[in-house]
């Protein structure tokens, strides 16, 4: 049996700068092979750096297919990541949006090059994919990993609108 993510809710009272106790729930993520070794998991992880009263509100399934673990030890165990990057300027080609253009422009290889599409599932609604320049979208694939039955590419016409971003300009982060 393959591991699986699980999203584990817990609700206690935290104390804030102001050293006002406020109740609070928070969602972490643990690896696991069932519910119950999920909440075993998550308590040997989270038990030491609770004091007080604590409680397990939620433990479900994460629609998560692949996690990328951090080498440094000082980074969060949960969700955070740190992003590294370098903006590399280009001249934007309207008639040519394709990655292939944009990588040979940066004389860079297609696999290096990267697209962000926007899809709309049937369950989860909006999301996003980024694949390889060269390759396209599987709609089959992304609707399973994604927790839907069906997905597809949003209209251009909405890409806008909805991201704040144009077409050739979208990106994964925001």
């Amino acid at each position: 049996m393959a591991q699986e993510w699980f999203e584990c809710k817990v609700r206690y009272d935290k104390t804030m700068e102001t050293g006002l106790l406020k109740k609070v729930t928070e969602t972490y993520l643990v690896d696991a092979l069932s519910f119950t070794e999920a909440e075993e998991r998550f308590l040997e992880e989270i038990e030491p750096m609770m004091s007080g009263e604590y409680s397990i509100s939620d433990i479900k399934r994460a629609k998560i297919a692949e996690l990328f673990e951090s080498i440094d030890s000082s980074d969060d165990k949960w969700y955070k990541a740190k992003v590294a990057y370098t903006l590399v300027p280009y001249e934007v080609d309207e008639n040519d949006l394709s990655a292939t253009h944009v990588a040979e422009q940066l004389g860079e290889d297609i696999a290096q090059v990267f697209k962000t599409l926007v899809l709309h599932g049937d369950k989860s609604g909006y999301f996003v994919c980024v694949i390889p320049g060269g390759e396209e979208v599987d709609l089959k694939k992304a609707a399973k990993v994604s927790g839907n039955k069906k997905c597809e590419l949003i209209p251009m016409k909405e890409l806008l609108p909805l991201t704040g971003y144009i077409r050739g300009g979208c990106s994964p982060i925001g």
